[in-house]
């Protein structure tokens, strides 16, 4: 008798913990979208030659400018699923001097990982910045330790 109320608990709790583990599908999330949202219509009316007024008439406000200059603009569209992972793409509009549409380039990014899944990774490699005082100090610590070694073998 006390091994089938110890099989009949294991089975309820597996059960239980089962259910933990689905429980973040569902919980209600929206799909986020961020951004210019640019249809391919748009995408297809855009053309090199064109001037700056009908960018903006065809794709709207850029969300970014070039920091150098008003001669790139940037579109960034940035989508989250309700559950799936992060897909981004921008269009990068390039303008010669006179403001007529030179180059236009796509670039995307499927299949992020999503802001839980980034918290959830571990830092593999921690970046080391350093400042030219840093640098300075680096050489003249480097300096002062080699000068007392020469001095010590010295004596």
């Amino acid at each position: 008798m006390p091994f089938r109320k110890s099989i009949s608990l294991a089975i309820v709790t597996s059960m239980l913990l089962t259910g933990c583990s689905l429980v973040d599908r569902w919980v209600y999330r929206p799909d986020i979208n961020q951004g210019n949202y640019v249809t391919k219509d748009a995408i297809e009316l855009l053309q090199v030659g064109q001037s700056k007024e009908q960018v903006v008439f065809i794709m709207g406000s850029p969300m970014l400018t070039s920091s150098f200059g008003d001669n790139v603009w940037y579109y960034v569209f940035r989508q989250q699923p309700r559950h799936g992972n992060v897909s981004q793409i921008t269009y990068a509009v390039y303008f010669d001097g006179m403001g007529v549409v030179s180059d236009i380039k796509t670039s995307t990014l499927e299949g992020s990982l999503s802001l839980e899944e980034m918290n959830k990774q571990e830092i593999s490699d921690p970046i080391d910045i350093k400042s030219e005082d840093d640098n300075d100090n680096l050489t003249n610590q480097q300096s002062s330790e080699t000068s007392s070694e020469l001095e010590s073998e010295s004596e």
